[in-house]
């Protein structure tokens, strides 16, 4: 039996610290089917979804999934503080839903929530890479409506299709994130099938050398993500995780296999095999980053509101000024910000995370025009002024980085096309202006230079 150094290579270059890279957007490859196509194009308007990394792992504040790996103790443990060592860690961490019990979850409200605040989809971990399914699957009882987890018998036990048909019911869109690695599974992470305990982002034994214990997981893999697309209401995307899990390395899971038969049932179905590239990789997605320029595809940032993706005790939250900021950034480039937040452990949203959600709806109410339904123009991002179009409306976007920043009388826009009026988007319209250069120069009213800095200065150009 060769050791899992085959897969060490492949596994580094997708993940560093658990934070996935993205590909290429040479690397993309437009569908030919005209409903996806379509599909893609709802995708680009809706600018805004709300991520939500949530299971047993909550009790503890730790990084979800990743403390399992031996191969990334150095970094996923860090914040491990009491007296245990690795084995006696992965037994209490798989134990966790024995005592997972979310009494105060309340998914109308969460949906009211994201539905009033100006997001448009959900985005919802059904299965991190520990393999704990947060859905009532027939495949494994390490689920949340398993015999073993408290909250099985209550009415909302299966979180995923209470998640799902609540945003549903507010007509937001459902991209369902999906883990290709399974680290509970014997199929995956079979007991005995290496020497000693050392657990690495692989499979314990090499799928080629025993290809029919890797058959049993790919039959496996199939039926839960089967399992998600024929019982839980329609899906927009399914979001797959786990890069290193795919068809043109060891682990083929014959993914291009499950995806076309989900379709028959979805036909709309948008797959977004994640740093794999090819044709089930639709979008393409950043994680805890965005592209330094405008990309021409789908894409989509996943970017923490907090520290991290799963729940933490103690957090720093970005503000409502950078959360905006970095929405508008992203729309500016092309693409669409998957806002992650971590729920509690019993069940609630903390009241950190809604006033943010909150503050985030009360600038969209007023400016969501520049944000939703545009697209990518020049000169897309310079410096602190970002670009957006929709029709024959050009938006600037004018970000303050500080509220005590000066705010000047004229502001100067470096674009160049035509258009015939000004207007500050939630204020005074028909601006003075002036062609200056390359550019433009507007004249702002004197009450939008008393008190502190807006969050920006939105302007509608046309």
């Amino acid at each position: 039996m060769r050791d899992n150094q085959w897969v060490e290579e492949e596994q580094e270059s997708v993940v560093e610290q658990g934070v996935h890279n993205y590909s290429s957007e040479m690397d993309w490859v437009k569908p030919e089917d005209p409903l996806l196509l379509e599909r893609l194009e709802w995708f680009k308007d809706q600018k805004l979804g709300l991520m939500m990394h949530w299971g047993p792992y909550s009790q503890l504040g730790l990084v979800e999934s990743w403390a399992l790996s031996d191969k990334d103790e150095e970094w996923s443990r860090n914040e491990i503080d009491w007296d245990i060592d690795a084995e006696e860690l992965k037994r209490q961490y798989f134990d966790l839903n024995k005592t997972f019990n979310p009494l105060r979850f309340q998914p109308d409200l969460w949906a009211d929530l994201a539905a009033e605040n100006g997001f448009k989809y959900l985005n919802f971990t059904t299965k991190h890479h520990d393999g704990f399914c947060m859905w009532d699957t027939h495949t494994t009882d390490y689920r949340v409506t398993g015999p073993d987890c408290p909250f099985h018998t209550h009415k909302y036990a299966d979180i995923t299709k209470q998640l799902f048909n609540a945003f549903r019911a507010k007509g937001l869109g459902i991209s369902a994130y999906f883990s290709k690695a399974d680290w509970h599974t014997p199929y995956y992470w079979a007991p005995g099938m290496q020497p000693g305990t050392f657990t690495s982002r692989g499979p314990t034994y090499d799928p080629k050398e025993y290809p029919w214990l890797w058959e049993q997981f790919v039959q496996f893999t199939h039926e839960q993500i089967m399992e998600l697309m024929t019982n839980y209401g329609r899906i927009d995307v399914l979001w797959l995780d786990a890069g290193w899990v795919n068809d043109y390395r060891d682990q083929n899971i014959r993914l291009g296999e499950v995806v076309e038969k989900a379709r028959k049932i979805q036909p709309w179905l948008l797959s977004a095999d994640r740093t794999v590239g090819g044709p089930y990789e639709n979008l393409i997605t950043p994680e805890q980053t965005l592209p330094e320029r405008a990309l021409h595809v789908p894409w989509e940032s996943c970017i923490t509101m907090g520290s991290a993706f799963s729940f933490r005790y103690e957090d720093n939250y970005k503000s409502v000024r950078q959360l905006i900021h970095l929405l508008v950034e992203i729309v500016a480039k092309g693409g669409n910000l998957a806002l992650n937040v971590g729920p509690q452990p019993d069940g609630r949203i903390s009241k950190t995370a809604i006033s943010r959600i909150k503050g985030m709806g009360a600038w969209l109410n007023v400016h969501g025009e520049a944000i939703y339904g545009t697209r990518v123009c020049e000169p897309y991002s310079v410096g602190n002024i970002q670009f957006t179009q929709k029709d024959d409306t050009t938006y600037a976007l004018y970000l303050y980085r500080d509220e005590n920043e000066a705010v000047s009388e004229e502001l100067y826009l470096p674009i160049e096309a035509d258009f015939s009026r000004i207007d500050l988007v939630g204020g005074q319209e028909m601006l003075e202006y002036r062609r200056t250069g390359s550019g433009i120069t507007v004249q702002l009213p004197d009450k939008e230079r008393q008190g502190l800095a807006p969050i920006a200065h939105v302007f509608r150009l046309r």
